[in-house]
């Protein structure tokens, strides 16, 4: 038999459950409302995503041994003679060779460099002529290097440069770099660049020399510059992604367009390239960035390891 008292509690729990309903249905209906976003990540897609990106970083973790572009470094700081109780091991050979005395090399003690990824989350982004786009490959590639660098013990966060306020600091959780991999996943087809914005936020909070890993197609008036003064500082790497259409539209003559994050219109030629790409190159060299072009109709897994494997710290930052 129920009591007054229990028919009460009853009644105050149908209704905290009505409440969390109604509360998840109105929050189920503004997500639909969200204009230009991608489909709901079902829990399936959402594995062999991460299964994608752990199988990308292991790829690029092999034969990565000998880089010291991703994760923690040891640096050689100079040879001095050999007193008793230093390791065989640390003999320099050539030194003692040329000197006729034993000599030891010593090294810097291991310290975590931390490794800033910005993914490019605008719209330019997310146009595509082929079955992945510039965006699509980028979260790829970004996952990939985070996980490798938590392999080699370097703190990862990530800033995306678009509207959205995405700001994780580095961490050496595993966990979070899947989070927020997941939560990029979902993405706005009207989303501005603001990647000299991003960046100029994050020069003045960065106190020690940190790896940089720009994922973005270079779209934005201003983003080369912005990168080459980062580089002044730190080590930086760019990946420019590049969409087929954009070197020039077969069978095309002159045609109307519209840009996807300002909605600006203009006629353009479909035989002519939207990017000075020696320019952009020329720059950044000149800055002293690395720099890979990745296009999405072409194979990149081997490019983007040869990329990183001959890359050492201080080459580029002064």
């Amino acid at each position: 038999m129920s009591t007054p008292g229990g028919n009460q509690v009853g009644a105050s729990q149908t209704s905290g459950g009505a409440a969390r309903d109604a509360a998840a249905h109105s929050a189920m209906a503004r997500e639909r409302d969200l204009p230009g976003l991608l489909r709901h990540v079902e829990p399936l897609a959402a594995r062999k995503f991460v299964i994608a990106i752990r199988r990308l970083a292991n790829d690029l973790t092999y034969g990565l041994d000998g880089s010291r572009f991703l994760g923690s470094g040891i640096d050689y700081v100079q040879s001095r003679l050999y007193q008793d109780g230093d390791p065989i091991k640390s003999i320099d050979w050539r030194v003692t060779a040329r000197s006729t005395k034993v000599h030891v090399k010593q090294y810097e003690a291991q310290r975590r460099i931390p490794a800033w990824f910005l993914i490019d989350t605008s719209a330019s982004m997310v146009v595509s002529s082929t079955a992945r786009s510039k965006y699509e490959l980028a979260l790829h590639c970004a996952g990939g290097l985070a996980l490798a660098c938590l392999d080699r013990t370097s703190p990862v966060g990530v800033i995306g440069c678009g509207v959205r306020n995405v700001r994780v600091p580095p961490s050496l959780a595993k966990d979070q770099v899947l989070q927020w991999l997941l939560r990029l996943r979902r993405y706005d087809y009207g989303e501005r660049t603001q990647l000299v914005r991003r960046i100029a936020e994050l020069r003045p909070t960065l106190t020690a020399r940190s790896i940089v890993v720009v994922c973005s197609d270079l779209h934005e008036p201003g983003a080369v510059h912005a990168v080459a003064l980062l580089a002044q500082q730190h080590e930086v790497a760019v990946l420019q992604f590049q969409d087929p259409a954009e070197l020039a539209v077969p069978g095309s003559g002159w045609m109307r367009a519209q840009d996807a994050e300002s909605g600006r219109g203009f006629v353009s030629s479909g035989r002519k390239a939207l990017l000075d790409q020696a320019a952009i190159e020329h720059e950044l060299r000149r800055g002293g960035v690395d720099h890979l072009l990745i296009r999405t109709d072409q194979p990149f897994v081997h490019r983007l390891r040869h990329f990183f494997r001959n890359r050492g710290l201080g080459r580029g930052a002064r």
